[in-house]
């Protein structure tokens, strides 16, 4: 709202002074969410791009072929389509020992 004036501000106050007051909070919310760091692109599973929850290690399993980290939900949808022992991204099949 614009006005021509202090005083006609002053006058009209108290018919926008509710929603003065929720655009002002509006207003430090998005600067509030916007000043948060972003996530870096390995915090997310490439199969189902979902952010891994923190502690990232009780989460998520990282495959040393393709240097992925996969979700224990997509390893688990994985292993329940019949990929137990395949990298559920690369498809390169787990060596036996440490190799």
């Amino acid at each position: 709202v614009k006005y021509c004036g202090v005083d006609c501000q002053r006058a009209h106050r108290k018919h926008h002074k509710g929603a003065c007051k929720k655009r002002a909070a509006e207003i430090k919310d998005e600067k509030l969410y916007n000043q948060g760091h972003e996530r870096d692109e390995f915090d997310f599973c490439p199969l189902c791009l979902l952010a891994i929850p923190f502690p990232e290690a009780d989460h998520a399993k990282f495959y040393v072929c393709c240097m992925k980290r996969v979700c224990n939900g997509c390893g688990f949808a994985a292993d329940k389509s019949g990929l137990n022992k395949v990298c559920p991204f690369c498809r390169t099949i787990a060596p036996k020992n440490s190799e």
